[in-house]
């Protein structure tokens, strides 16, 4: 059994996700992590009769909350504001996972670390030179970013666009929503247009109506701008993103009890590249060179709760639009990278 720590679980991803991971039969303990108290939340949860233990810890316990976890998921920071990109958040956000991977560097070391917090494509890069510069040992195969929000849409737009195409003759939709994780990948990174969606089955694209498949791409890409401006205001995607927290934790569990999933092979997470088997030959596919394609979302083989290998596969299966779209990602990623890099390592030059 399994302790898993959230860090950030009083807010708006944070409650949701810890609800969910109550639900998990892999989790023993579950500590809850914030710096507004989450104790009402804990005590709620605690009702469940389900197998995981509650804990709750707030400010300066957040020593006590990591200790002995197996995995630790980092929703913590402030969400989007209409107007707000991803790259507004980053001074704050990127200050608060810092603390919190020298938190995680003190106390679990060894903890598989998953980043929600964003921008993802920066605090990635973060919580990574963090745990290095704390002499926490070769963490890249251990420290994800969670991308899976990005296939959660791609499957559910890509099933709508096609079911209203096409539908069968006793009015039954063909396409299952839950089984598109077969027919469609995002690749790339987790902001606008670094976010390349990937249709695996390609004459998928012909079976939608016209126009439609620019609508998909676009809809995959800014669908956090559709929730923020349908708040108006009061948050981001939360419920969305818990659930898509909840499906990528599940399978990292999966990977620790060695048990079968069917997202595998199919599971992409945001991950340096340069340090795992198999990311030399995804950055040769690429063709970009090391630098520009450093950090990226691709699909991941688990065990054990980290990184076996990168599967690059997909990279060989992309039409014309799909590479133009990586070619147009992959300079903002640099970027983006750059810029976490430089906030742990060169703090002055910001």
């Amino acid at each position: 059994m399994v302790k898993v720590a959230i860090l950030g679980a009083s807010g708006g991803i944070g409650q949701p996700l810890s609800l969910l991971l109550k639900l998990s039969p892999y989790i023993s303990k579950l500590a809850l992590y914030d710096v507004r108290d989450p104790a009402g939340v804990a005590v709620d949860l605690s009702h469940i009769n389900s197998v995981a233990e509650i804990e709750s810890y707030h400010g300066d316990q957040l020593g006590d909350a990591l200790r002995g976890a197996r995995v630790v998921v980092i929703p913590a920071g402030v969400p989007r504001k209409p107007g707000m990109s991803r790259d507004d958040l980053f001074n704050i956000n990127a200050g608060i996972v810092r603390t919190l991977c020298e938190g995680i560097a003190r106390s679990c070391p060894n903890a598989t670390v998953l980043v929600i917090s964003n921008p993802v494509n920066s605090l990635v890069p973060v919580a990574l030179e963090t745990l290095r510069k704390n002499n926490v040992q070769n963490p890249e195969n251990r420290v994800m970013g969670i991308t899976t929000l990005d296939m959660v849409r791609a499957e559910t737009f890509l099933g709508d666009y096609l079911n209203k195409a096409r539908v069968s003759s006793v009015g039954s939709k063909q396409f299952d929503k839950r089984r598109m994780h077969k027919l469609v990948t995002v690749i790339g990174g987790h902001s606008g247009h670094t976010i390349v969606p990937v249709v695996l089955l390609k004459p998928l694209v012909y079976m939608m109506k016209p126009g439609e498949y620019d609508r998909f791409l676009n809809r995959v890409q800014f669908g956090g701008d559709e929730v923020v401006k349908a708040k108006q205001g009061q948050g981001s995607a939360t419920y969305s993103m818990a659930f898509a927290a909840h499906r990528f934790v599940d399978v990292v569990l999966r990977s620790i009890q060695r048990m079968p999933t069917d997202d595998a092979g199919f599971t992409p997470a945001y991950v340096q590249l340069s340090q795992l088997p198999g990311g030399a030959e995804a950055q040769n596919k690429l063709g970009a060179g090391k630098a520009a394609a450093e950090y990226l979302s691709l699909p991941v083989v688990l065990r054990d709760g980290r990184i076996e290998r990168i599967d690059s596969s997909v990279l060989d299966q992309l039409s014309v639009k799909e590479r133009e779209m990586l070619k147009t990602a992959l300079p903002e990623l640099a970027d983006n990278v750059r810029r976490g890099k430089r906030f742990i390592c060169n703090p002055a030059k910001l």
